[in-house]
């Protein structure tokens, strides 16, 4: 793999993927969250100030039967070219002999927006004949979308086959590998991981292999009341896994062989119905009401976890405590948010795991406060299981 600042792109057209699955508001149109875009700023920056030229390559949504209207990459050219600062080519195609001829003509400085990838099947489904056709656009290969590092589809991986001596990492890939490489390999003792969600089926792979590496694993969000339900606890209408019942208490048993301290809310905001304007009260988690259902983390659950996150040297985040877009809901991870800034104030290193503690951090202003917020939340996650992630083995082979 070559490395992108050394290399010269120079009068060389770099076929860049990048993930810009960025939210639209579907009544305007408008793009309401553009830190992807901006995410991948500094790579396409560097390639135009060396004097290459950029034909950026991205999914959209997961269309289903081929080109759909309200998957179409057309609708953020603008947005993008906001971002970049100079005029962004749409080409309505990715393998057409239009998109070709504008790739062609490309000059330094310039750049092309291909169409959504996933419009064709053949993305998906890791095609070599597609990535060679999409290999013709440019003289090497630049992959910048961490976020799709798990997938093994043409443009994440076989196009990275097509250029075995011009394929190289973009700076947020490296960042975010080195980031995630820094809490597996490098972390500062005490580790605390924070696991969060709704399912422990979501989570088992991360939580398990996070025994292996933290000292402290705090549980959180709907998942913790499946632990409550395994120990025998009453926990009303809460989310349940009856089925992972078992695996919850063979986690318990692992953690305490390996000397990991295992962390669950000792309280819990209960309310009547999953509403905005629900009747709450603070119960034990343990003890919740029939009727009732654990929809955040109690003050006391607040505490016990701020106390271990201001102890530790290494933070990861990975899931919320409860149902945070819901204001009656939102103290729980508000207050870890808040926590988990004031230990890297104080020194320790803080990975923020894509995804909804991502938009926690964000909601909360507080993604200036922590060492790094990952832009891969499905990736991260299966980073932290200890998997290889197809789009990065492949920059590798």
């Amino acid at each position: 793999m070559n490395s992108f600042q050394q290399y010269s792109f120079a009068n060389k057209r770099a076929i860049v993927r990048v993930d810009f699955n960025v939210p639209m508001d579907k009544n305007s149109g408008q793009v309401t969250d553009d830190k992807r875009i901006r995410a991948a700023l500094p790579t396409i920056k560097h390639i135009l100030q060396k004097g290459g030229s950029v034909v950026i390559l991205s999914h959209f949504g997961r269309p289903k039967n081929g080109p759909e209207a309200i998957y179409s990459l057309g609708q953020i050219t603008s947005k993008v070219s906001e971002i970049v600062g100079s005029k962004v080519h749409f080409a309505s195609d990715c393998i057409s002999d239009e998109a070709f001829n504008l790739s062609r003509d490309l000059k330094p400085g310039e750049l092309l927006l291909l169409e959504n990838v996933r419009f064709y099947a053949e993305e998906t489904a890791g095609d070599l004949d597609f990535a060679q056709k999409l290999a013709k656009h440019g003289d090497c290969f630049v992959n910048d979308a961490f976020g799709a590092a798990h997938r093994a589809h043409a443009s994440t991986t076989q196009l990275a086959s097509c250029f075995p001596k011009d394929k190289m990492a973009g700076l947020l890939m490296s960042a975010e590998l080195e980031n995630a490489r820094k809490v597996v390999h490098d972390a500062k003792r005490p580790f605390t991981a924070i696991v969060g969600g709704a399912k422990v089926s979501d989570k088992i792979l991360i939580v398990e292999n996070l025994l292996n590496l933290a000292d402290h694993i705090i549980i959180g969000g709907g998942m913790a009341y499946t632990f409550f339900k395994a120990m025998g606890g009453q926990i009303g209408n809460s989310l349940c896994e009856i089925e992972r019942l078992e695996t919850c208490i063979d986690i318990l048993n692992k953690a305490k062989a390996k000397g990991v301290a295992i962390h669950l809310p000792i309280d819990a905001i209960a309310a009547d119905r999953f509403s905005p304007d629900a009747d709450v009260q603070i119960s034990n988690s343990n003890a919740i009401d029939e009727g009732r259902m654990g929809l955040d983390i109690g003050p006391e659950a607040v505490k016990d976890f701020t106390e271990v996150l201001l102890a530790s040297e290494t933070i990861l985040w990975n899931g919320p405590m409860g149902v945070f877009e819901m204001p009656i809901f939102e103290n729980g991870t508000k207050n870890i948010a808040l926590a988990v800034a004031e230990a890297t104030r104080n020194g320790a290193f803080s990975l923020i795991g894509g995804g909804d503690s991502a938009a926690a951090v964000q909601k909360f202003n507080l993604s200036t406060e922590v060492s790094y917020v990952s832009t891969g939340g499905g990736a991260l996650l299966e980073y932290f299981e200890g998997k290889v992630l197809p789009g990065v083995a492949a920059l590798e082979a």
